[in-house]
């Protein structure tokens, strides 16, 4: 479980988050829609413990992640835009490499499980990373999830510049991940891929999250519709 209590950020003066209040339960799906400069990013490096907060906190699975930040480490998996593996390695490698720095210990056949299970293809497993799309790099991304258990998995625009099909098969495996009790909270400028995914969505605009709520109570027409109201106000 992720929270955010009143949380703010500041740089020099500059409001990058302002009073943020969210809860992400085990099983949720809670997207975060915005311009860039909204708060988005800054919002998962908080969570990650990349940079401190100005005022307030934020916790993972009841621990302060400012507190207790190796502690977090151990529940949550993280994909970024851009995921950064070792490209002289294989899939296979990478994987059994970052897994094993979580202190996890698999049989070989395992890793393969887990990366059959993420959806890379079986012959790529054993190809240089070098060689990979960027779709391929992020079932890698989703197979150390899987292998290490993660319980919370922070995403950053993890779809931007994968085509419709890589996208949509990204979905489904966050939606199989959800259906595991994992609790995503997912940074995006992809309206569709959140209706489409979400159990929670929330608009951010200016460092302040001004809309929050089920993505059950929306059609994609009326979120489209009240995204650009929101960000053109």
């Amino acid at each position: 479980m992720l929270e955010a209590t009143n949380l703010s950020k500041e740089y020099n003066n500059f409001s990058a988050l302002n009073n943020l209040n969210i809860k992400v339960e085990a099983g949720d799906i809670y997207c975060l829609l915005g311009a860039n400069g909204a708060g988005k990013s800054t919002t998962i490096n908080l969570f990650l413990g990349f940079i401190e907060a100005t005022k307030g906190s934020v916790s993972i699975n009841g621990f302060d992640v400012s507190k207790k930040n190796m502690e977090t480490k151990k529940y949550l998996s993280y994909i970024p835009e851009n995921l950064m593996l070792y490209p002289t390695l294989t899939g296979l490698e990478n994987l059994e490499y970052f897994v094993g720095l979580a202190n996890k210990k698999y049989a070989k056949a395992e890793f393969i499980n887990f990366l059959t299970e993420a959806g890379l293809q079986t012959n790529a497993h054993t190809k240089r990373v070098s060689a990979y799309s960027k779709g391929m790099r992020q079932k890698v991304g989703i197979a150390i999830a899987l292998a290490k258990d993660a319980k919370v998995l922070l995403l950053d625009e993890p779809t931007s510049g994968l085509d419709p099909r890589a996208s949509n098969e990204f979905s489904t495996l966050l939606l199989t991940l959800k259906d595991k009790g994992v609790a995503t909270l997912m940074a995006t400028h992809d309206i569709f891929r959140a209706k489409q995914i979400a159990t929670h969505i929330g608009i951010m605009k200016e460092g302040r999250l001004v809309e929050s709520f089920k993505s059950e109570d929306i059609s994609l027409k009326d979120l489209e519709g009240l995204y650009l109201e929101t960000i053109d106000s």
